[in-house]
């Protein structure tokens, strides 16, 4: 860390790439940007960057004091997820005759470009502003002889006892090497998995990859690397908790059980009321698709956080978030037309394992088959900045109650095709949770009309209340949506 003399000897200067000053004590954008600048020290002078707080422009003290609580906050700055990879940084105060300074010094990273709220941040001479592509990309080089990917480094800690080698060598060896070549292959397992970049020599260990992929406990090493699925009974997370599962254990066990969960449960197969004398058999979400979705996510999450993958179903739609926004050269403005892998080993075994293409066109191809599906368009949401989120509409029943609710003309046409009980057994396949003012609404009766069609509904086993009155749902068991 900076010392007095040196701090002192750094104010009497100009501002420099190496240097930053400022009198505000509350604008966290601007500490963030400086950080984020010093953190990827454009002209790769390999020297730690300062953000003076506390003095003016000249560089005297503006009799600023420098309580604990000022401390904390600035020393928050490399870990409150704007700034990624997170950086490492030092934060000191010193007592001078105008008043207190607050050094915050920043090293080089050794991951760059490092951005703060998607954005990377440059030092130029005296000046912070946006990088340029061609700056972005000296950066991203500069990462590339620094170091590998993350999941090409050794995880420490772990040790050839923490892989399941049996799923190494007759689940996944056989599918990634030719049976004549591994036929004559008589090396120790270290060299097979060195070749398949599982394993390094120089330190002794298995990659992170290998660990996350074939390990006994990847949670031990890498505590977010699960998928957590929950089902809503109704549009938000304020609904009742119909179902939940976490999906654990080595990603490549953990893909053929969501592989499995997602036909089975996602995107099974069902009948839909259409008329008094005909149903039509749909699928809510085309698997294809979601399954897409979800790999893609397993693939190009962010495993140095601690969070799981989201794997959300409400009554109208699924959303999927994983943890690490867009990656690389991908951006908002490009994406999905350009692509970049933060995990392209674990990315090669999903292709290997015949789970991923890797051509760039899985998106493509999830919007295609959605649309085929009628479930609409998928749409990806950027705002979460360090996280990718999709989202997904339910096919058919959605947009018919949508219609249906669009305008009293419509409204009384389903009147005079549909019988009021149906009316509403749709109504509660969309939304179990629904009110019994909202029922009236959506079906053109009043509440206590409502409440006799349920009567009757019960009555004659067509649906079924679970759980009490206030939190509980219905549920369809006999007619539409059984």
């Amino acid at each position: 860390m900076i010392t007095k003399s040196e701090l002192e000897k750094l104010l009497a200067s100009t501002e420099t790439y190496r240097v930053e000053r400022t009198k505000s004590t509350t604008d966290k954008d601007k500490f963030g940007e400086a950080v984020c600048a010093f953190a990827n020290d454009m002209p790769d002078c390999g020297k730690p960057g300062y953000l003076f707080i506390g003095v003016d422009n000249d560089g005297h003290p503006c009799g600023m004091k420098a309580t604990d609580e000022l401390l904390q906050k600035f020393a928050a700055i490399r870990s409150d997820g704007n700034i990624l990879p997170i950086p490492t940084i030092s934060v000191d105060s010193f007592s001078l005759p105008g008043g207190d300074v607050i050094a915050v010094e920043v090293l080089p990273s050794d991951q760059p470009p490092v951005r703060y709220r998607g954005r990377t941040w440059i030092r130029i001479g005296p000046r912070r502003d946006i990088a340029s592509p061609a700056e972005e990309t000296i950066l991203a080089e500069r990462k590339a002889r620094n170091f590998t990917t993350f999941d090409a480094r050794p995880c420490f800690g772990a040790s050839l006892d923490d892989i399941d080698l049996d799923l190494f060598l007759h689940d996944y060896l056989p599918k990634a090497v030719d049976a004549e070549i591994l036929a004559a292959d008589d090396r120790p397992i270290e060299r097979k998995m060195e070749s398949l970049r599982f394993f390094n020599s120089a330190y002794g260990l298995p990659t992170n990859a290998a660990v996350l992929l074939f390990g006994k406990d990847p949670r031990r090493f890498f505590p977010g690397a699960y998928v957590q699925y929950v089902s809503f009974g109704g549009r938000d997370k304020a609904a009742t908790i119909l179902n939940e599962h976490p999906f654990n254990g080595p990603v490549v066990r953990m893909l053929a059980q969501i592989d499995l969960f997602i036909e089975t449960t996602i995107a099974r197969k069902r009948p839909v009321f259409v008329t008094a004398l005909r149903e039509e058999t749909r699928t809510d979400y085309p698997k294809g698709a979601i399954r897409e979705l979800v790999m893609n996510a397993i693939m190009h999450r962010d495993y140095q956080g601690n969070a799981p993958i989201h794997f959300y179903q409400y009554a109208d739609r699924l959303e999927i978030v994983n943890h690490g926004g867009l990656y690389g050269r991908a951006r908002p403005e490009n994406f999905p037309n350009v692509s970049d892998y933060r995990n392209p080993i674990i990315a090669e075994a999903m292709k290997v394992l015949g789970y991923v293409n890797c051509y760039n066109r899985g998106i493509n191809m999830v919007q295609d088959e959605l649309e085929a599906n009628g479930n609409g368009k998928a749409e990806f949401s950027f705002r979460l900045i360090t996280a990718f989120e999709a989202k997904v509409a339910k096919a058919g029943q959605q947009q018919e109650l949508d219609q249906f609710k669009q305008d009293s003309s419509m409204k009384s046409s389903m009147k005079s095709s549909m019988k009021s009980d149906d009316r509403l057994l749709l109504v509660l396949k969309d939304d179990p949770t629904m009110s019994l003012p909202k029922m009236a609404e959506a079906i053109g009766l009043s509440v206590a009309g409502v409440r006799k069609v349920l009567d009757k509904l019960r009555a004659t086993g067509r649906i079924r209340r679970i759980g009490p009155d206030k939190g509980g749902r219905w549920e369809v068991v006999n007619g539409e949506g059984k």
